[in-house]
């Protein structure tokens, strides 16, 4: 949610950022402004009406002393106890309005972003020698299919298409990847979480996704009440809110947290012919780093936490690239992003493997986090999140990067150790 002070002080500036990502708010700021004219307008007339009503009602006990008539008195009472339920009953309907408003703005992007589309993001560094082949490479499907690795008729057949079942030697090199991640994270000094899969809608919206994503994720029906939980699309929904609503300490920060989530999302299915197999799909495993900052080490943090990610990618030997995002190509809720993206021969394209974000203090302003400063003063946090990795497009690059002629997988030496030292996967 974007500071209400800043949108007053410019709100020119505002609309402006949000054009550079390719949003026009201008009327809803507009209107937010207007909305919060008549805020500050209902509360001061209730204020003032309370004021009266407190003045009459101590000249009641005197006047019956004296003997006068009180019926006057009590009927201006009556008309200031309805004009205060009338007043309270319009900033109701104010708030309710304005609040929808905020919450649809998207955040503003850092000034040194390009605007535009992702057109013009920015490759800044390309990481490791793109794959050589004396042979003809195979796609990852079949690849898999012959090994042994995935299973996916079988996969559609228990979940429908988007879906995929791991089997054999596939599922411990899926499992010796998220043991990858776990490990490196843990020995960073970040501390393991293991969330919920099922969230409360507030997760949702203090995270942004809700409510102009709502339509994007899995929702469940309680049978017992009327609460929607939905299936997380990514750990960042859940660690997002670990501390909405409270107010941190200056000592307390930076928490860092990374997360090993299955993440379930309905956007997925693309019908491209490039796209076959686990590109995309309905559920992928994913390991996702989180941090909760100051607002004056949220950069560093940032910086922090895209080193991690590349020296993942850079750890399983494979050629990437990094890529600053234009401000229109950052989702919603994000202020700045860089993507680390991996070379998928079959595809002769990079895709992205990891997207690291920073906030701001977006997030802190839709979910109250706070924190007190060492000299008293209450601010909001930043929040940072970044995938340390998904699996699903990091699996189809090694199967790819790393067939041989014969077509057998050569296992990433980083790996091998979760794999009883296993380096080559071959057909049985």
């Amino acid at each position: 949610m974007l500071d209400i002070k800043r949108i007053k002080e410019d709100p020119a500036a505002v609309k402006a950022g949000l054009h550079a990502k390719e949003v026009d708010c201008d009327a809803a700021i507009d209107r937010i402004l207007e909305l919060d004219e008549q805020r500050r307008e209902l509360i001061a007339s209730t204020e003032s009406r309370k004021a009266q009503q407190n003045k009459v009602s101590k000249e009641i006990p005197a006047l019956k002393k004296a003997g006068q008539d009180v019926a006057p008195i009590f009927a201006q009472m009556a008309q200031l106890k309805a004009g205060i339920a009338e007043d309270a009953a319009k900033l109701d309907a104010v708030m309710a309005e304005y609040r929808t408003l905020m919450l649809s703005l998207p955040n503003l992007p850092d000034a040194d972003l390009l605007p535009g589309g992702k057109e013009n993001n920015e490759p800044l560094r390309y990481v490791g020698d793109k794959p050589r082949f004396d042979f003809a490479p195979k796609h990852h499907v079949d690849l898999c299919t012959e090994l042994g690795l995935i299973d996916y008729e079988r996969g559609v057949k228990l979940a429908g298409a988007g879906n995929w079942m791991y089997t054999g030697m596939g599922a411990r090199l899926e499992w010796a990847l998220l043991n990858y991640f776990i490990d490196t994270h843990t020995a960073d000094g970040y501390d393991f979480i293991l969330p919920p899969h099922m969230l409360e809608y507030m997760c949702g919206e203090t995270a942004g996704q809700f409510p102009k994503f709502a339509d994007e994720v899995y929702k469940i029906a309680n049978p017992t009440d009327d609460r929607i939980h939905y299936m997380l699309p990514t750990a960042e929904a859940a660690l997002a809110s670990v501390y909405r609503d409270e107010i941190l300490t200056e000592a307390d920060l930076p928490k860092k947290f990374f997360a090993y989530t299955p993440c379930f999302r309905r956007e997925a299915g693309s019908h491209r012919a490039d796209e076959r197999g686990m590109v995309r799909g309905h559920q992928f495993n994913k390991v996702e780093m989180f941090q909760f900052t100051t607002p004056e080490t949220s950069d560093e943090a940032f910086d922090e936490l895209v080193t991690k990610a590349e020296k993942l990618v850079e750890g399983l030997g494979f050629h990437f690239r990094t890529v600053k995002l234009a401000a229109g190509d950052c989702s919603a809720s994000m202020a700045r992003t860089y993507d680390i993206e991996i070379l998928i021969p079959s595809m002769d394209g990079y895709k992205e493997v990891s997207s690291v974000s920073n906030a701001r203090d977006y997030q802190a302003r839709r979910g109250n986090i706070r924190y007190r400063r060492a000299d008293g003063k209450i601010d909001f946090v930043h929040t940072l999140n970044g995938s340390g990795l998904a699996t699903s497009r990091i699996f189809p690059a090694l199967v790819e990067q790393n067939q041989r002629a014969d077509g057998s997988i050569l296992v990433p030496e980083c790996l091998r150790k979760y794999l009883g030292g296993i380096e080559i996967i071959e057909k049985k």
